[in-house]
This record gives structure tokens, C-alpha cells and sequence, in this order.
């Protein structure tokens, strides 16, 4: 079974989470997560994250502390995923490129949006975060 490691960003403003719709013909498609990707091979995980929210929304973000690392089993894919707390650099904006759509959305809303599997165990450790 193919193994792929992956960074995600939890991205906050205003109270507010970041979080991206896959685009209909991916994996996947048509659900939520937490924006990123994978890691390439000999890249820091940090550099991976810097590195695909460029690529995904155009905007330049500081890679703060590890939140949750997980590990899921899709049927055709095993995925080790680690989410950091993210922040947008000074003047930067989030610009739909690689991705359906974006939404900010309250933390207590996040439990109502078909996430992908991989991304729901993270829900739990972001709500915890509000209390």
C-alpha cells in the first residue's frame, strides 16, 4: 500500500479556521480539509508546508507548533498527517489557486463540513484549543 506523509496548516484569524474544498475530479473530491499537501522526499516537514500553502492559496505563512499527527487508512492510500499552527505573514492574503473553494469558518462550525477522513481526527484537539 502507497504511504505518503502530509503537512496541513491550521490557519486562524479572527476566531476563524481556514479551510479549503478539494476540487470535484481529485481524490477525494468535493470535500474539506485543512490546506497542504505532501512532503517531499529529504524535506523538512515545516519547508513542505511553507512550500504547498504557496502553491495552494499564494500567500506566505510562519509554521508554528505541532498540533496532532495522525495516521489514516484510506483503501488505496495510507496517509501520515501532521498539522501545524500556522499564521499568515504580515500582509499576506489567502488566494483561491489550488483549490474549489475556501472558507473561515468558527471552530464550532467545522464538525458540519464532509471532511476527509484523514483530517477528522484533528477536530477534537482544535475544539479543546476554544476552551
Amino acid at each position: 500500500m502507497k504511504r505518503v506523509r502530509v503537512v496541513a496548516a491550521v490557519l486562524r484569524r479572527d476566531g476563524r479556521i481556514l479551510v479549503t474544498r478539494r476540487h470535484g475530479h481529485a481524490e477525494r473530491g468535493g470535500q474539506w480539509e485543512f490546506p497542504g499537501g505532501k512532503v517531499e522526499p529529504g524535506e523538512a516537514e515545516p519547508d513542505a508546508l511553507v512550500r504547498e500553502i504557496r502553491e495552494e492559496l499564494d500567500c506566505g505563512v510562519a509554521v508554528g507548533a505541532l498540533l496532532a499527527r495522525t495516521t489514516h487508512r484510506y483503501p488505496d492510500l495510507e496517509v501520515e498527517l501532521a498539522f501545524f499552527a500556522c499564521t499568515l505573514e504580515p500582509g499576506q492574503e489567502p488566494h483561491l489557486v489550488g483549490a474549489a473553494a475556501m472558507e473561515w469558518s468558527e471552530p464550532a462550525r467545522l464538525a458540519g463540513y464532509d471532511f476527509c477522513e484523514a483530517d477528522r481526527p484533528v477536530l477534537p484537539v482544535l475544539l479543546g484549543l476554544e476552551r
